[in-house]
Protein backbone atom coordinates (compact mmCIF):
# COMPACT_ATOMS: atom_id res chain seq x y z
CA UNK A 1 0.00 0.00 0.00
CA UNK A 2 1.17 3.24 -0.57
CA UNK A 3 2.31 5.36 1.96
CA UNK A 4 0.38 8.66 3.25
CA UNK A 5 1.18 12.25 4.54
CA UNK A 6 -0.75 13.83 7.59
CA UNK A 7 -1.20 17.55 7.83
CA UNK A 8 -2.04 19.71 10.26
CA UNK A 9 -2.43 23.95 10.18
CA UNK A 10 -3.43 24.83 13.10
CA UNK A 11 -5.59 28.52 14.03
CA UNK A 12 -6.81 30.16 16.75
CA UNK A 13 -9.88 29.29 15.50
CA UNK A 14 -9.73 25.53 14.09
CA UNK A 15 -7.46 22.76 13.54
CA UNK A 16 -7.64 21.53 10.37
CA UNK A 17 -6.20 18.27 9.22
CA UNK A 18 -5.87 16.22 5.95
CA UNK A 19 -4.67 13.09 5.25
CA UNK A 20 -2.34 13.72 1.41
CA UNK A 21 -0.89 11.30 -1.14
CA UNK A 22 2.90 11.71 -1.54
CA UNK A 23 2.05 14.37 -4.64
CA UNK A 24 0.20 16.15 -2.83
CA UNK A 25 -3.59 15.12 -3.34
CA UNK A 26 -6.00 15.77 -0.28
CA UNK A 27 -7.51 12.46 0.35
CA UNK A 28 -9.25 13.53 3.44
CA UNK A 29 -10.08 16.41 5.59
CA UNK A 30 -11.50 17.51 8.57
CA UNK A 31 -11.63 19.96 11.32
CA UNK A 32 -12.01 20.58 14.98
CA UNK A 33 -12.40 24.00 17.12
CA UNK A 34 -9.53 25.10 19.01
CA UNK A 35 -9.76 24.92 22.97
CA UNK A 36 -7.71 27.89 24.13
CA UNK A 37 -8.65 27.95 27.47
CA UNK A 38 -6.58 27.23 30.47
CA UNK A 39 -3.60 28.38 28.57
CA UNK A 40 -4.19 26.36 25.47
CA UNK A 41 -3.33 23.11 27.50
CA UNK A 42 -6.18 20.76 25.71
CA UNK A 43 -4.86 21.90 22.24
CA UNK A 44 -2.16 18.94 21.53
CA UNK A 45 -4.24 16.54 23.59
CA UNK A 46 -7.20 17.42 21.65
CA UNK A 47 -5.45 17.08 18.37
CA UNK A 48 -3.96 13.50 19.23
CA UNK A 49 -7.36 12.36 20.37
CA UNK A 50 -8.78 13.63 16.60
CA UNK A 51 -5.55 11.96 15.19
CA UNK A 52 -6.24 8.74 16.75
CA UNK A 53 -10.45 8.73 15.97
CA UNK A 54 -9.85 9.57 12.51
CA UNK A 55 -7.24 6.61 11.81
CA UNK A 56 -9.78 4.14 13.50
CA UNK A 57 -12.76 5.33 11.80
CA UNK A 58 -10.27 4.93 8.50
CA UNK A 59 -9.07 1.69 9.23
CA UNK A 60 -5.55 3.10 9.43
CA UNK A 61 -2.43 2.65 10.98
CA UNK A 62 0.68 4.64 11.85
CA UNK A 63 2.43 2.20 9.11
CA UNK A 64 0.09 3.52 6.65
CA UNK A 65 1.90 7.25 7.28
CA UNK A 66 5.66 8.16 6.16
CA UNK A 67 5.42 11.10 8.86
CA UNK A 68 3.19 14.25 9.98
CA UNK A 69 3.71 17.70 9.47
CA UNK A 70 1.93 21.09 11.21
CA UNK A 71 1.93 24.48 10.61
CA UNK A 72 1.20 26.71 13.84
CA UNK A 73 1.69 30.55 14.46
CA UNK A 74 3.81 31.69 17.10
CA UNK A 75 7.94 31.24 16.93
CA UNK A 76 8.33 27.89 16.07
CA UNK A 77 11.72 25.87 16.96
CA UNK A 78 11.63 23.13 14.22
CA UNK A 79 14.59 20.94 16.16
CA UNK A 80 12.85 21.01 19.45
CA UNK A 81 9.05 21.09 17.68
CA UNK A 82 8.01 23.71 20.07
CA UNK A 83 6.23 26.49 19.63
CA UNK A 84 6.33 29.96 21.98
CA UNK A 85 4.38 32.73 22.04
CA UNK A 86 1.51 32.38 20.03
CA UNK A 87 -0.99 34.67 21.53
CA UNK A 88 -4.29 33.53 19.73
CA UNK A 89 -3.34 30.13 20.94
CA UNK A 90 -2.99 31.61 24.60
CA UNK A 91 0.69 29.54 24.62
CA UNK A 92 2.50 32.46 25.67
CA UNK A 93 5.11 29.93 27.26
CA UNK A 94 6.77 27.63 25.05
CA UNK A 95 4.89 24.25 24.03
CA UNK A 96 5.69 20.44 24.27
CA UNK A 97 4.19 20.09 20.78
CA UNK A 98 5.95 17.33 18.79
CA UNK A 99 7.27 15.14 21.50
CA UNK A 100 3.91 14.62 22.31
CA UNK A 101 2.45 14.25 19.22
CA UNK A 102 5.24 11.66 17.93
CA UNK A 103 4.91 9.60 21.40
CA UNK A 104 0.93 9.27 21.15
CA UNK A 105 0.73 8.46 17.69
CA UNK A 106 4.03 7.20 16.66
CA UNK A 107 4.51 8.70 13.66
CA UNK A 108 7.57 10.72 12.38
CA UNK A 109 6.64 14.94 13.42
CA UNK A 110 8.01 17.84 11.26
CA UNK A 111 6.80 21.51 12.23
CA UNK A 112 7.25 24.96 10.67
CA UNK A 113 5.42 28.50 11.15
CA UNK A 114 2.05 29.01 9.48
CA UNK A 115 2.80 31.32 6.82
CA UNK A 116 5.61 29.35 6.11
CA UNK A 117 3.63 26.31 5.25
CA UNK A 118 0.91 28.38 3.15
CA UNK A 119 3.93 28.92 1.14
CA UNK A 120 5.38 25.28 0.73
CA UNK A 121 1.38 24.51 -0.24
CA UNK A 122 1.34 27.34 -3.09
CA UNK A 123 4.82 26.05 -4.13
CA UNK A 124 4.28 22.73 -4.30
CA UNK A 125 1.21 22.60 -6.00
CA UNK A 126 -0.49 25.51 -6.46
CA UNK A 127 0.32 28.66 -8.05
CA UNK A 128 4.28 28.20 -7.86
CA UNK A 129 4.40 24.90 -9.95
CA UNK A 130 6.39 23.34 -7.72
CA UNK A 131 9.59 25.76 -8.95
CA UNK A 132 12.54 25.93 -5.94
CA UNK A 133 12.68 29.97 -5.88
CA UNK A 134 9.03 31.20 -5.27
CA UNK A 135 7.82 34.15 -3.08
CA UNK A 136 4.34 34.07 -0.99
CA UNK A 137 3.03 36.95 0.37
CA UNK A 138 -0.40 36.46 2.08
CA UNK A 139 -2.64 39.05 2.86
CA UNK A 140 -5.08 39.11 5.31
CA UNK A 141 -5.28 40.69 9.06
CA UNK A 142 -1.79 41.05 8.91
CA UNK A 143 0.88 40.49 5.79
CA UNK A 144 2.70 36.95 5.95
CA UNK A 145 4.81 35.35 3.96
CA UNK A 146 7.85 32.70 2.88
CA UNK A 147 10.29 32.97 1.03
CA UNK A 148 11.42 29.65 -0.85
CA UNK A 149 15.28 29.96 -2.55
CA UNK A 150 16.18 27.43 -3.84
CA UNK A 151 13.93 24.61 -3.01
CA UNK A 152 14.76 25.63 0.91
CA UNK A 153 12.56 27.89 3.21
CA UNK A 154 14.54 30.79 4.10
CA UNK A 155 14.54 30.92 8.35
CA UNK A 156 17.16 33.30 8.81
CA UNK A 157 19.41 32.81 12.55
CA UNK A 158 16.05 33.89 14.96
CA UNK A 159 13.55 32.01 12.25
CA UNK A 160 12.17 35.79 11.25
CA UNK A 161 13.26 35.04 7.97
CA UNK A 162 10.33 35.55 5.20
CA UNK A 163 8.56 38.79 7.95
CA UNK A 164 7.65 40.40 4.17
CA UNK A 165 4.97 42.67 6.38
CA UNK A 166 7.43 44.09 7.76
CA UNK A 167 9.34 45.83 4.79
CA UNK A 168 9.15 49.31 4.86
CA UNK A 169 7.43 51.10 1.92
CA UNK A 170 6.03 54.38 3.69
CA UNK A 171 9.23 55.58 5.58
CA UNK A 172 8.42 59.30 6.38
CA UNK A 173 5.24 59.54 7.02
CA UNK A 174 4.15 55.53 7.67
CA UNK A 175 1.33 54.54 10.03
CA UNK A 176 2.66 53.01 13.42
CA UNK A 177 3.02 49.11 13.17
CA UNK A 178 2.56 46.72 15.97
CA UNK A 179 5.95 45.67 15.76
CA UNK A 180 7.27 49.17 16.80
CA UNK A 181 8.16 50.60 12.81
CA UNK A 182 6.53 52.99 11.38
CA UNK A 183 5.37 52.77 7.24
CA UNK A 184 5.73 48.89 7.26
CA UNK A 185 4.08 47.17 4.34
CA UNK A 186 1.20 45.78 7.09
CA UNK A 187 0.25 48.47 7.77
CA UNK A 188 -1.02 49.54 4.96
CA UNK A 189 -2.17 46.08 2.59
CA UNK A 190 -3.61 43.90 5.18
CA UNK A 191 -7.37 44.06 5.57
CA UNK A 192 -7.47 46.70 8.00
CA UNK A 193 -4.39 48.70 6.60
CA UNK A 194 -6.43 49.09 3.32
CA UNK A 195 -8.99 50.28 5.25
CA UNK A 196 -6.51 52.64 6.99
CA UNK A 197 -5.07 54.08 3.66
CA UNK A 198 -8.75 55.06 2.43
CA UNK A 199 -9.56 56.60 5.57
CA UNK A 200 -6.27 58.87 5.20
CA UNK A 201 -7.06 59.16 1.15
CA UNK A 202 -11.00 60.34 2.06
CA UNK A 203 -9.83 63.21 4.01
CA UNK A 204 -8.45 65.08 0.81
CA UNK A 205 -10.85 63.20 -1.64
CA UNK A 206 -13.81 65.88 -2.87
CA UNK A 207 -15.40 64.03 -5.62
CA UNK A 208 -18.77 61.69 -4.95
CA UNK A 209 -17.85 58.25 -3.77
CA UNK A 210 -19.99 55.85 -1.87
CA UNK A 211 -17.16 54.55 0.13
CA UNK A 212 -15.71 58.28 1.21
CA UNK A 213 -19.29 59.27 2.11
CA UNK A 214 -19.69 55.96 4.59
CA UNK A 215 -15.96 56.55 6.11
CA UNK A 216 -17.06 60.65 6.91
CA UNK A 217 -20.12 58.99 8.37
CA UNK A 218 -18.63 56.48 10.56
CA UNK A 219 -19.69 53.41 9.09
CA UNK A 220 -17.51 50.43 8.72
CA UNK A 221 -16.67 49.99 5.61
CA UNK A 222 -13.92 46.99 5.00
CA UNK A 223 -11.67 46.17 2.36
CA UNK A 224 -14.12 44.10 0.39
CA UNK A 225 -16.51 46.92 0.45
CA UNK A 226 -13.40 48.85 -1.11
CA UNK A 227 -12.39 46.06 -4.02
CA UNK A 228 -15.98 45.70 -5.06
CA UNK A 229 -16.78 49.47 -5.30
CA UNK A 230 -13.68 49.77 -7.01
CA UNK A 231 -14.59 47.52 -9.15
CA UNK A 232 -18.16 48.69 -9.86
CA UNK A 233 -16.62 52.11 -10.94
CA UNK A 234 -16.32 53.79 -7.94
CA UNK A 235 -13.15 56.32 -8.63
CA UNK A 236 -12.26 56.96 -4.63
CA UNK A 237 -12.05 52.83 -4.20
CA UNK A 238 -9.98 52.84 -7.36
CA UNK A 239 -7.58 55.07 -5.76
CA UNK A 240 -7.60 53.24 -2.91
CA UNK A 241 -6.83 50.13 -4.61
CA UNK A 242 -3.91 51.82 -7.05
CA UNK A 243 -2.50 53.22 -3.90
CA UNK A 244 -2.86 49.69 -2.30
CA UNK A 245 -1.16 48.20 -5.33
CA UNK A 246 1.56 50.88 -5.24
CA UNK A 247 2.83 49.71 -2.16
CA UNK A 248 2.48 45.72 -2.91
CA UNK A 249 3.98 46.47 -6.17
CA UNK A 250 6.67 47.97 -4.57
CA UNK A 251 7.29 45.43 -2.07
CA UNK A 252 6.77 42.67 -4.53
CA UNK A 253 10.03 44.48 -6.56
CA UNK A 254 12.24 44.83 -3.91
CA UNK A 255 12.04 41.08 -3.18
CA UNK A 256 12.01 40.05 -6.82
CA UNK A 257 15.30 42.52 -7.15
CA UNK A 258 16.92 40.32 -4.31
CA UNK A 259 16.09 36.91 -4.87
CA UNK A 260 14.48 37.12 -8.39
CA UNK A 261 12.15 34.10 -8.12
CA UNK A 262 10.37 32.35 -10.84
CA UNK A 263 7.07 34.10 -9.08
CA UNK A 264 5.77 36.12 -6.37
CA UNK A 265 2.57 34.87 -5.45
CA UNK A 266 -0.20 36.71 -3.52
CA UNK A 267 -2.54 34.89 -1.21
CA UNK A 268 -4.75 35.36 2.05
CA UNK A 269 -8.06 37.10 2.04
CA UNK A 270 -7.38 40.87 0.26
CA UNK A 271 -6.31 38.66 -2.63
CA UNK A 272 -9.58 37.20 -3.36
CA UNK A 273 -9.63 40.50 -5.59
CA UNK A 274 -7.66 38.61 -7.95
CA UNK A 275 -6.89 39.88 -11.35
CA UNK A 276 -7.93 43.20 -10.60
CA UNK A 277 -5.28 43.85 -7.70
CA UNK A 278 -2.29 41.53 -9.64
CA UNK A 279 -2.52 43.92 -12.30
CA UNK A 280 -1.95 46.65 -10.14
CA UNK A 281 0.61 44.87 -8.30
CA UNK A 282 2.37 44.55 -11.49
CA UNK A 283 2.37 47.61 -13.23
CA UNK A 284 4.26 49.05 -9.98
CA UNK A 285 6.37 46.10 -9.95
CA UNK A 286 7.26 46.58 -13.46
CA UNK A 287 8.40 49.95 -12.69
CA UNK A 288 10.62 49.01 -10.15
CA UNK A 289 12.10 46.01 -10.59
CA UNK A 290 15.68 45.74 -11.91
CA UNK A 291 15.29 45.31 -15.82
CA UNK A 292 16.51 40.70 -15.86
CA UNK A 293 14.08 40.32 -12.87
CA UNK A 294 11.03 41.93 -14.90
CA UNK A 295 11.34 39.84 -17.61
CA UNK A 296 11.76 37.05 -15.78
CA UNK A 297 9.62 37.26 -12.61
CA UNK A 298 5.81 36.41 -12.77
CA UNK A 299 3.09 37.79 -10.18
CA UNK A 300 0.45 35.42 -9.54
CA UNK A 301 -2.50 34.82 -7.79
CA UNK A 302 -2.49 32.10 -5.30
CA UNK A 303 -4.92 29.31 -5.74
CA UNK A 304 -5.33 26.78 -2.85
CA UNK A 305 -7.14 28.91 -1.03
CA UNK A 306 -7.54 28.00 2.60
CA UNK A 307 -5.85 24.48 1.33
CA UNK A 308 -2.49 26.15 1.53
CA UNK A 309 -1.62 25.62 5.31
CA UNK A 310 -2.83 22.01 5.31
CA UNK A 311 -1.28 21.05 2.10
CA UNK A 312 2.26 22.95 3.42
CA UNK A 313 2.11 21.36 6.33
CA UNK A 314 1.93 18.24 4.91
CA UNK A 315 4.85 18.49 2.54
CA UNK A 316 7.31 19.04 5.31
CA UNK A 317 6.76 14.86 6.57
CA UNK A 318 8.09 14.17 2.93
CA UNK A 319 11.49 14.71 4.87
CA UNK A 320 10.50 10.84 6.30
CA UNK A 321 10.68 9.21 3.04
CA UNK A 322 13.18 6.88 2.78
CA UNK A 323 15.05 6.66 -0.48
Amino acid sequence: MTKKLLGIDLGGTTVKFGILTLDGEVQEKWAIDTNILDDGKQIVPDIVESIKHRLELYGLTKDDFVGIGMGSPGAVDREKKTVTGAFNLNWANTQEVGSVIEREIGIPFAIDNDANVAALGERWVGAGENNPDVVFMTLGTGVGGGIIADGNLIHGVAGAGGEIGHMIVEPDHGFACTCGSNGCLETVASATGVVRVARLLAESYEGVSSIKAAIDNGETVTSKDIFTAAAAGDSFADSVVEKVGFYLGLAAANLGSILNPDSIVVGGGVSAAGEFLRSRIEKYFNRYAFPQVRKTTKIKIAELGNDAGLIGAASLARQFVTK
